[in-house]
């Protein structure tokens, strides 16, 4: 085949335009951690990771999802650089910048960078409709899956016992399970009640409601209430009746919310690519999970943002007009 020179004159283009392209396109990777393949953690990674391959043209990041034990984990693998970003709930955001509660020990992580903020998350307790549970106080005596250690979840419920005054001893059992696991264990009688701080709809909630008779558990009264009115990190919350099958009522109670972090590290042009991405076309976001629906992106750039704010995002912000 002949090769005239017009398409010499376009290889030799090509050719100069991939040695002129930016370091950013030279096989840069991220990996976002998140939490169980059953809840929204995972999704959510996904959904970031999704929209960030759409636009990879222009900034050639690979992005990676990564299943992880959850928010505490997630933030200590971005301190540790094991991961470039972690997904984590507000109130595990706000202890590692401080380095309060489960990450006293290690002290505080002024490195810590907000990204923006996500889906609510409320604390919810999932109960067997035969074990006589209606309300957070009826768990005393009860067989509770608690969390593994290294989770959001956990440390919520260490945060809620704390506040009433109960140690694991209040319980017949405890169980640190992981998020993935604890929906069988119900269904199969192991346990009485598990514990869950995740954005709804969410599978694992799904799936014990459907396998068998579950019920969702109040979480209210005096300490709630506490909890809610000295942390900011903290609001009520509520699970609108109609989700779940078995589980016609609204369920009241309080929470937190998921929030992207990374570390003052992480390259200001990778951080400003993942947040173009998911915000130039926010509509495509929303439609990946039920619990994006309501996302507004003026909320998204300060709700439940401890840390600072990573100048990558910050400058996209500031492009975009939702911040000044």
């Amino acid at each position: 085949m002949r090769t005239g020179k017009p398409a010499l004159a376009g290889a030799l283009a090509g050719a100069l335009a991939i040695l002129a392209a930016p370091a950013l396109a030279q096989e840069n990777f991220i990996s976002i951690g998140t939490g169980a393949v059953t809840g929204v953690y995972y999704p959510t990674g996904g959904a970031i990771c999704r929209m960030m391959s759409r636009t990879r043209a222009e900034h050639g990041i690979r992005c990676a999802v990564e299943s992880t034990g959850g928010s505490v984990y997630n933030v200590n693998a971005v301190r540790s650089g094991e991961l470039e970003f972690g997904v984590a709930q507000s109130d595990v955001q706000f202890k590692a910048l401080e380095g309060e509660g489960t990450f006293a020990e290690q002290g505080a992580y002024p490195e810590l960078r907000s990204v923006f903020s996500l889906h609510p998350e409320p604390f919810t307790v999932v109960a067997r409709a035969d074990a006589g549970i209606a309300d957070f106080e009826d768990l005393k005596g009860k067989r509770v899956n608690v969390g593994n250690p290294g989770s959001g979840q956990r440390d919520t419920m260490e945060v809620l016992m704390g506040e009433l005054g109960w140690t694991m001893g209040d319980f017949t059992l405890t169980s640190e399970l992981q998020a993935g696991e604890q929906s069988q264990a119900l269904c199969d009688n192991n346990i009485d009640a598990m514990v869950y701080t995740v954005g709804h709809p969410s599978g694992s909630i799904q799936e014990a409601t459907t396998a068998c008779e579950a019920v969702l558990v109040n979480v209210a009264g005096e300490a709630v209430d506490k909890l809610v009115d000295e942390h900011p990190y903290y609001r009520k919350a509520t699970i609108p009746g109609g989700m779940y099958r078995g589980n016609a009522e609204d369920v009241q109670t309080f929470g937190v919310g998921a929030t992207l972090v990374t570390s003052a590290n992480t390259p200001d042009d990778v951080v400003y690519a993942l947040v173009k991405a998911v915000f130039s076309d926010i509509e495509q976001f929303r439609g990946l999970h039920p619990a994006f629906a309501e996302l507004d992106p003026a909320e998204m750039v300060s709700d439940g943002l401890s840390a600072p704010l990573h100048p990558g995002a910050e400058k996209y912000f500031r492009e975009a007009g939702l911040i000044q």
